[in-house]
């Protein structure tokens, strides 16, 4: 049908016709040709070998007429046979793609036409050095009994354990059956379904089913000696026993916040919401995995202080999960409107000024990122080009608080948040179980307001979706809640003498603490000897909080305090998160002194590192061989 609409729309701005763009940059597959239906997965862990075997029965319909090949992404995946209606097909690899892998083709008995099903099945292993997987041997873990074995998936590695349609554009649900060694247990990013689980003297097995269809990124797989902690009536906590009680203190307003997301966005049409503190090697915050949301132990600070990163990933269950990003380029639709809920939920809970601290705190981040990559960078644009480029080294703030600081200044821009919200739900709805890019969403924006076109005209969107550096408006947040932290920063930056007490800090909020902090980086660096001061009166070197003492001891190589890099080095080397670990590694590494230190702690660990973090890390420091 033709759309009179879209016609105006696109002659207002004839620069939003680019963002129309359907192929995905980092994907082999062709889902303008093939809609995956679902994917039944059988796999066995196995930890001797550090692979997962077994086979994955994909149904295909094609969209297109004559089509006689199948194209999926792959990396380093030995497949032994493919099949279709039990008669084998042909197959081949393209040549290997450093970040893409390679492509598999699967050569169809006949043509296929549109709406046409088929199921082909793929028997394959993957390689014992799988990028969406990590093994650790007991020793790595906190009971030190067992293995135990995780993936992370996003943004392009499941296609080291999957055959697929390794694109966001493609969402399927999917069946799978896990057999594991005894005692492990197994968990996806799906729910269980518990009567057909076999538990035997030698092996476990395990089955589980997702409904909703998801993008490939998402698939999920853990095992481990893991217990489990029931927080809510829809929630629980999954964890090694030592830190699964810690776990159940720490989220224990899940379902509150769950609930809150649901009053602004609609029902939560997952099921299940648990959630699993991996071991410290996880390389994120959190992944928002449907079902089962992997989050790090650096979150364990004891006081329920780091629980917002829960928060980003419930709200992930609509936004992201639900309405999905329809390739890496269009990252922003799944991470500026996850922080936009994320910070609702917040006020939900805390209220306006705390929404309004966490908004300032994001667009320090976001500086941040654009002076790292540089401010003519385009992987700072709102929509990057990812022609060629690896999805993991664009990844950082700039897709989340961009994203967010554009939200948050339509929502004002069309009359707060009474306005604004209604369309997030309608949003929500509309798009729900679909991917789709930057115009479409710009579309539904005209298309819902309809009267406040010429509101919607004075936005200078070209620049926002596609100029680099900082955004082209900020808007004016409150401030109130940061003061405290502005004013101790200034004088310590200012101090001659060190006249300080603890009473300085006394009432402060965890997050104001770490306001200061990064307050205090913003500016010169201090006198190695106010450094030591600080921590006499306000003992930051042993604060449990992880974003506390990350940024305390970044604040202390920016000082070049001697006694700050070995307590840096543990910190980058005892736990993954990139967060930490990445620009702890790059400070350490800028300085002279403690640049040797840098490069052998990466030496000596990078085996035992999440691949990820590993080959990032070495980037940072410039490291090709070792």
């Amino acid at each position: 049908m033709f759309n009179s609409r879209l016609v105006v729309s696109i002659s207002r701005n004839l620069s939003r016709i680019s963002i129309h763009k359907m192929a995905d940059p980092c994907s082999y597959s062709s889902p303008q040709h093939f809609k995956t239906n679902h994917v039944n997965i059988d796999w066995t862990v196995d930890f001797d070998q550090h692979k997962l075997k077994g086979h994955a029965d994909l149904n295909m319909k094609a969209l297109s007429n004559q089509l006689t090949s199948l194209v999926l992404d792959s990396r380093d995946l030995n497949v032994q046979n493919v099949s279709l209606n039990g008669a084998n097909l042909k197959f081949s690899f393209a040549d290997k793609h450093q970040a893409f892998g390679s492509a598999l083709t699967i050569q169809l008995p006949n043509a296929v036409n549109s709406e046409e099903n088929f199921t082909v099945r793929v028997e394959y292993e993957t390689s014992k050095s799988a990028s969406a997987l990590q093994w650790l041997k007991a020793e790595q873990t906190c009971g030190k009994q067992q293995p135990y074995m995780f993936s992370q998936c996003q943004a392009i590695h499941a296609r080291s354990i999957l055959p697929c349609q390794d694109s966001p554009s493609d969402k399927f649900p999917y069946d799978a059956k896990v057999t594991v060694k005894a005692p492990l247990v197994a968990l996806m990013s799906a729910v269980e379904e518990k009567e057909k689980r076999v538990e035997g003297s030698d092996t476990n097995t395990y089955y589980f089913k997702q409904k909703v269809p998801i993008p490939s990124y998402l698939v999920a797989v853990v095992s481990g000696l893991l217990e489990r902690r029931e927080i809510g009536p829809r929630t629980a906590v999954w964890s090694e026993k030592d830190m699964v009680d810690a776990a159940a203190y720490e989220f224990a307003e899940t379902e509150k916040m769950i609930c809150a997301g649901e009053a602004i966005v609609g029902p939560y049409v997952w099921g299940r919401y648990d959630l699993l503190v991996l071991p410290p090697t996880f390389p994120y915050g959190g992944m928002e995995n449907p079902c089962l949301t992997f989050v790090t132990p650096t979150l364990l600070a004891g006081d329920r202080s780091l629980a917002n990163v829960v928060a980003h990933e419930i709200a992930h269950s609509w936004t992201g999960n639900l309405v999905t990003n329809r390739t890496w380029e269009h990252f922003w639709l799944n991470e500026g409107h996850t922080v936009f809920l994320e910070r609702k939920i917040l006020k939900a809970f805390y209220g306006e000024q705390t929404r309004q601290f966490y908004s300032l705190g994001g667009l320090k981040a976001l500086r941040e990122a654009v002076d790292l990559f540089g401010a003519d960078s385009q992987l700072t644009s709102l929509v990057p080009k990812l022609e060629g480029v690896d999805p993991d080294d664009a990844f950082s703030s700039v897709p989340y608080e961009k994203g967010y600081t554009l939200l948050y200044y339509l929502e004002e821009l069309l009359g707060g948040p009474s306005v604004f919200e209604p369309f997030l739900l309608s949003y929500i709805n509309n798009f729900k179980y679909k991917s789709l890019t930057t115009g479409e969403w710009k579309d539904y924006l005209y298309s819902y307001f309809t009267n406040k076109h010429d509101v919607l005209d004075k936005v200078d969107w070209n620049t926002w979706f596609f100029s680099p550096g900082m955004p082209p408006v900020i808007p004016n947040y409150d401030d109130t809640l940061l003061v405290r932290s502005v004013q101790l920063s200034n004088k310590w930056s200012e101090a001659k003498n060190y006249k300080f007490s603890s009473e300085d800090i006394k009432g402060m909020s965890s997050k104001q603490k770490i306001e200061f902090l990064g307050e205090l980086l913003l500016k010169d660096p201090i006198a190695a000897s106010a450094y030591e001061a600080m921590d006499e009166y306000y003992g930051f070197s042993k604060s449990g909080n992880s974003e506390i003492k990350f940024r305390w001891l970044q604040l202390g190589l920016k000082a070049h305090v001697s006694s700050s890099i070995q307590p840096a080095i543990t910190m980058a080397t005892e736990q993954g998160r990139m967060k930490f670990t990445r620009p702890l590694f790059r400070s350490l590494g800028a300085w002279d002194q403690s640049r040797p230190d840098a490069v052998s702690a990466l030496m000596t660990n990078y085996n035992s590192m999440h691949p990820t973090t590993a080959s990032l890390v070495a980037k940072d420091l410039k490291i090709e061989k070792f």
